[in-house]
């Protein structure tokens, strides 16, 4: 099984790296990170990079596609060569995977019209306005098209992937191997559980590093959206 992880200018590193640690562990499967260069491309912290051992023109086919988030998929939603890529390599594969704002370049690319999907909870609308389904949701799952949520969701959905195509023994021998077992020490991790300040959701972007948040006039606490 090849799987195929695209890179772009400013890809928010645990959106790859986390299904990353889980597919290859998979016996069998081969890895590979791709770009539209090979080479070096950096994250959105700007003080990392990932290596991408092939350019997309070398690529024309995979079993797993998987496009990871970050600010920096704002300007793959509109470079039309890699969409058509993506397309390509998209119909030939056995499932196509996303990572938080991946899924924007899914729909972008018009591979999730009418399907059920996730994406960054900030983003969820922008899918629909892109002819998908958008489902706030962890993992989504729509036929041969597996999508998660924000950046540590990514986990989950490669877990998950596992299951579906190995068996959950195997996916649990290896959730066991690099020990996920999340107990994060607030309960904020999505709007359903983030406190609320003066009334309104206090709750944090978790796709910036720095400043997650602006205060308001009135002293309320605002999200900053990734990239913005």
């Amino acid at each position: 099984m090849k799987v195929t992880i695209l890179l772009f200018d400013r890809v928010t590193a645990l959106d790859a790296i986390g299904p990353y640690e889980v597919l290859s562990r998979v016996p069998g499967w081969e890895l590979e990170f791709a770009a539209v260069e090979a080479g070096p491309v950096r994250t959105d912290t700007g003080i990392t990079t990932i290596g991408a051992t092939r350019s997309i023109s070398e690529i024309d086919s995979t079993d797993i596609l998987l496009i990871p988030g970050g600010p920096g998929s704002r300007q793959l939603m509109s470079d039309e060569p890699t969409l058509e890529w993506l397309r390509a390599v998209a119909a030939g594969a056995d499932w196509t995977a996303s990572v938080c704002t991946g899924s924007l370049v899914l729909a972008a690319a018009g591979l999730l019209d009418g399907k059920r999907c996730t994406t960054h909870w900030l983003y969820l609308e922008r899918l629909r306005e892109l002819g998908a389904v958008p489902v706030a949701e962890r993992v989504v799952v729509d036929g041969d098209t597996i999508t998660a949520a924000g950046v540590s969701s990514g986990i989950d959905m490669a877990l998950s992937l596992v299951g579906r195509v190995c068996g959950p023994e195997l996916a649990q021998t290896i959730q066991l191997g690099i020990e996920y077992d999340p107990q994060p020490p607030y309960e904020s991790g999505s709007p359903r559980t983030a406190p609320a300040r003066d009334g309104r959701a206090g709750h944090l972007d978790l796709r910036r590093r720095g400043p997650v948040a602006r205060r308001e006039a009135g002293g309320a606490l605002e999200p900053v959206p990734a990239g913005s």
